[in-house]
């Protein structure tokens, strides 16, 4: 499962990606109802069709086992990034056949960053293809080719709730609503790069993200599996899920004139909602914080690198504490639990004892 600070990766490099500004006045609004504005994507007036892909590992066809997902199990992650390989390459494969010049992919799984385990090793992608990393988003190069045409993602998964594979938004136990209403991820990266006047035109994942997204009708959307649990699936041939992948993929790109941009409007209200395990209990008798109900709402000038902190920082205390209450219950069914706890209890007073003495500080 992906580390919730990756999702941020993102939100840094449209940060950067300055030479793709807000939608020009020839982007017409089409719908402005429901606390979000759909537009038509610009004109496109240099010649060139620069497209980013942007890929999960969650929502891969051949997938029914989430330890394939999991970089910290390599004999099945193995598989998992070949899978992966398997998608990526085929949606590829269509973007280039439908047009496109350029092809970025860029990992939003969290784990294929240059200084880990590459989700998508290098030597898998198709060669047509760029990586770009979240390491690379402060690079004046990569800012450079931020002027993308279109988004595309791969390898998604259905949002908290749903029931799908995996099913989860940011990380797991982690609902987040904007401006009223409850986002996949999928479209969590729409709206962040709708703010530069890029359209999402194709996602792929299992059934239950085709419901989510149905509101999105211009979406070239593939199933790649049916989701029987968050844990299972039910699998369909590869050879035609990629097929399929390649032929709308391939519509994506030719009739990305009828797709539309997909915008917030200002000011962004920002819920983030604990679900179990994960809690926001804590927060409960602090006042000032904009809580109720396992929630935390704020608002936010857009959905900028300073909201994303806001965001993550939530996130980390409700998975944190999630974890400790978790732990705490484990610990406390055996005898040998029990006494863990209490001598952390007592190391935790001794730690403030020697600190208030200047016997010690925290590394």
């Amino acid at each position: 499962m992906r580390r919730a600070s990756q999702i941020l990766a993102i939100a840094l490099l449209q940060g950067c990606a300055d030479a793709r500004q807000a939608p020009s006045s020839d982007a017409t609004a089409i719908d402005s109802s429901g606390g979000r504005v759909l537009s038509a994507p610009a004109p496109n007036r240099d010649g060139k069709l620069r497209i980013l892909l942007s890929h999960d590992m969650e929502g891969l066809s051949g997938q029914s086992d989430w330890r394939t997902f999991v970089a910290k199990l390599p004999a099945d992650f193995k598989r998992g990034q070949a899978l992966l390989a398997g998608d990526v390459n085929a949606v590829v494969d269509g973007l280039f056949a439908g047009g496109a010049t350029e092809v970025d992919v860029f990992d939003q799984h969290g784990s294929g960053q240059p200084d880990s385990i590459p989700d998508l090793p290098k030597a898998l992608l198709d060669p047509r293809a760029k990586h770009v990393f979240m390491s690379e988003a402060i690079d004046s190069a990569l800012a450079a080719r931020g002027n993308y045409d279109a988004l595309v993602t791969v390898g998604e998964h259905a949002k908290t709730g749903q029931r799908g594979f995996a099913s989860h938004t940011i990380t797991l136990g982690i609902e987040l609503v904007l401006n009223g209403m409850s986002v996949t991820e999928v479209e969590l990266k729409a709206y962040q790069w709708g703010q530069f006047g890029v359209p999402l035109i194709f996602s792929s994942g299992d059934d239950h993200l085709q419901k989510d997204l149905a509101v999105e009708p211009w979406i070239e959307y593939v199933v790649v599996k049916r989701a029987t649990s968050a844990s299972t699936a039910e699998l369909l041939p590869v050879d035609r899920v990629h097929a399929e992948m390649r032929e709308k993929a391939k519509r994506a790109v030719e009739r990305l004139a009828q797709s539309r941009v997909m915008r917030l409007t200002s000011p962004v209200t920002i819920t983030v909602r604990a679900v179990p395990p994960a809690t926001l209990a804590l927060l409960e008798r602090l006042p000032g914080v904009g809580y109720a109900d396992q929630a935390v709402t704020f608002q936010a000038p857009s959905l900028d690198p300073k909201a994303f902190e806001r965001i993550l920082g939530i996130v980390d205390l409700a998975t944190n504490a999630g974890h400790y209450a978790s732990l705490r219950e484990a610990l406390g069914a055996t005898a040998q639990g029990r006494a863990l706890l209490s001598g952390n209890e007592d190391r935790y007073w001794s730690q403030w004892l020697d600190y208030e003495s200047g016997r010690w500080k925290p590394k």
